[in-house]
């Protein structure tokens, strides 16, 4: 019978690990093959997604630019130091906060806020635009109280205002609104009963400047019934459904067929309503939304164009026209490709956005002799997705390792074969195979010679020494022939359905790169596995069209960490996120620069839920629960010693988050012991 080194041999050694697609976009070094900073950033794209904000500094860690483009090099923060602060222990100095994290830099959100300002107000006056433009933050995208705060105090200067989608939405909005600008929009979206437009009507009355759009025709009859019965006269808008389509995935808003809006038909019944009743100078916005990410310029004046000749027709019908709110869509380029073909990726800049909107505004109101109406958006994703990044560790990694199977493991494999006729015919047309270089020949008669394995193994004929040889010998030559998987699992401190939902929802991808050892070049390609006992909860596809991430091997030392970033994820992934296996919310910490040694000061800092913070959702009642575990110990365990600290590294185990945490943070054997 051939020898196992001559199927070995006679393969064609594999080649040194390199990522094929991705080393093709680094740049070539004249004097010296050494990884750098640049290569990691070209690497990851970082130069492509993250500008202005982000960049990998000479240290190779990254760092976050607060003031985009105007950021001066003293003023960038690393973001590895900003983690280390947060997670520490309060001994050291840190603020003991646990993973996963979201770190949030307010400074970006305001730089956010301004360049989307300054992009409308160049585009109007550059234009000759005779109106300005006032947008609003859809509170859905991230309804934090610092986040939307933030936004009505930066926004305040410029009229920034809010939209609101369901009645805990409007409360918070019209809280928030009584500190920022008296002229701020408060746009009412979404299905509304009689709560919700009186409430609507009522935050009128404390002088916010609220608009209720309908969405639904039925809605005007309640507009009317509550604007008499509380004696306040309602400003109204109306959603109009365009022709114009998005075809993307988020598009089913938009077009005929989508979920909110009005009909031309609908449109002028309710004109004709609202003439009847003397309330047609309550009509003065006109809203519309065909999706998010918009991805080129040219679909967005098609549909700016259609909605604004609807708001010349209102016009000309009496109304008292003042707004026309285009609705969200401003996309983010998440890959860096700037595309107009991709779901994650959008052709334009925000000037150009800007500019495109003003255009097909003016140029319609002209033809129609028309005044130039205030121009709202509302900007969600484009406003906060650059200021949060969730921050969490790899903890682990199954390797893909070359197999070693000893003499005595193969004698044992090649001594079961003398029973089996079919086994031994195998492994010798596998042999032959190999010796002869068919190495095609060779992957088929492997598979055939492992199923055969298992099949004997599933009777009982075959012990698992002898399937773990036939594995091992399979592997070998796979991996001799190159064709073997190198992929690595990196198991993460996270739960995807909790912190990524729309991964796991539709797919959505986020830029994901480690936040620091970017001097090194990585050497395992890996996919991300969550904690959950979920199938689901893997990231196993990433920007780029890649199925795997460049990664850096863990370290030996188990205290040295790997930390991995989510950019861009500031919408909506927090609001979203739900509790599978009851992981909750991550920590948080709001980050400011300053110009203190570490270029930053952290102005808050909050734990996430706790595990008694999700099993109160759920309707637990974690006091209860803990007394009726502590009487179980008294009942069974005399030594009241031990029953004390086991009772308070429980109680320990209900105030933390439900991640992985150090084994030296574990109360319940802080005390030891000398065995059984």
């Amino acid at each position: 019978m051939p020898a196992l080194s001559c199927c070995v041999d006679s393969a064609v050694p594999p080649s040194p690990y390199a990522f094929a697609t991705w080393d093709s976009t680094l740049p070539a070094s004249p004097k010296t093959a050494a990884w750098s900073t640049l290569h990691s950033s070209l690497l990851y794209r970082v130069h492509s997604w993250g500008a202005p904000y982000f960049t990998v500094n000479s240290t190779g860690n990254i760092s976050v630019r607060p003031y985009g483009v105007k950021s001066l090099a003293h003023q960038e923060i690393d973001l590895l130091k900003v983690v280390k602060k947060a997670s520490d222990p309060k001994s050291s100095g840190g603020l003991g906060l646990q993973f996963p994290l979201v770190v949030r830099f307010p400074d970006v959100l305001k730089n956010r806020l301004e360049s989307l300002q300054s992009s409308f107000d160049y585009a109007i006056q550059s234009q000759g635009y005779e109106s300005h433009y006032q947008g609003v933050f859809p509170v859905k995208c991230n309804q934090d109280k610092f986040v939307v705060e933030d936004i009505v105090n930066f926004g305040s200067g410029f009229r920034f205002g809010l939209e609101a989608g369901s009645k805990p939405e409007l409360l918070l909005a019209m809280s928030c609104l009584c500190n920022g600008s008296p002229e701020a929009l408060l746009v009412c979206n979404g299905f509304k009963d009689m709560e919700y437009i009186s409430l609507a009507l009522v935050a009128r009355k404390l002088h916010l400047n609220t608009v209720i759009v309908l969405e639904q025709e039925e809605e005007l009859d309640t507009v009317i019934t509550a604007s008499k019965k509380l004696g306040i006269r309602p400003v109204i808008g109306m959603r109009a459904k365009l022709r114009t389509k998005h075809s993307g995935h988020f598009g089913s808003t938009s077009g005929e067929g989508g979920k909110f809006g009005l009909t031309t038909t609908q449109i002028l019944r309710v004109v004709k309503k609202l003439q009847q009743y003397e309330m047609l100078d309550c009509l003065q916005l006109l809203h519309f939304h065909i999706g998010s990410q918009i991805p080129d310029t040219a679909l967005l004046s098609d549909a700016v164009s259609e909605a604004t000749q609807i708001y010349s027709e209102l016009v000309r019908l009496g109304t008292s026209m003042k707004i026309i709110d285009i609705g969200g869509g401003l996309g983010i380029d998440y890959d860096g490709s700037k595309s107009v073909d991709s779901e994650i990726s959008v052709g334009y800049t925000l000037q150009q956005y800007a500019s495109a909107v003003v255009q097909a505004v003016r140029v319609v109101c002209d033809s129609k002799k028309i005044k130039h109406p205030i121009i709202c958006s509302e900007s969600g994703r484009a406003i906060v997705s650059h200021h949060s990044i969730l921050v969490f560790e790899a903890f682990s990694a199954n390797h893909v390792r070359p197999p070693q199977i000893s003499p005595l493991e193969l004698q044992s494999f090649l001594g079961s074969l003398t029973d089996d006729i079919d086994l031994r015919s195998d492994y010798e047309n596998l042999s032959a195979s190999a010796f002869h270089g068919e190495f095609d020949k060779c992957l088929i008669h492997a598979e055939k010679l492992k199923q055969r394995c298992i099949d004997q193994f599933k009777e009982g004929c075959l012990g698992i020494e002898q399937l773990a040889a036939a594995d091992g010998l399979c592997e070998l030559l796979s991996n001799s022939i190159d064709v073997s998987d190198a992929v690595a699992t990196y198991h993460i401190n996270l739960s995807i359905f909790t912190s990524i939902p729309d991964f796991w929802a539709f797919g959505q991808l986020f830029p994901i790169i480690p936040i620091h050892r970017l001097d090194e070049k990585p050497s395992v390609r890996g996919i991300l596995s969550d904690l959950t006992c979920d199938s689901d909860g893997k990231i196993d596809k990433f920007i780029g069209n890649e199925s795997s991430l460049p990664l850096h091997k863990l370290g030996d030392n188990s205290n040295e960490a790997y930390y991995l970033g989510m950019f861009l994820g500031g919408a909506y992934e927090e609001a979203v996120g739900g509790l599978h296996n009851l992981f909750g919310g991550p920590s948080v910490v709001r980050v400011i620069h300053s110009d203190g040694p570490q270029s930053f000061a952290v102005i808050t800092a909050l734990p996430g839920a706790s595990c008694s913070d999700v099993l109160r959702v759920m309707q637990y009642e974690p006091p209860l629960m803990f007394q009726t575990l502590k009487h179980r110990l008294e009942e069974f365990s005399d030594n009241s010693e031990d029953n004390s600290v086991i009772a308070n590294g429980v109680a320990c185990c209900f105030d933390k988050m439900p991640y992985l945490t150090s084994a030296d943070s574990c109360r319940l054997t802080a005390r030891g012991g000398d065995g059984y």
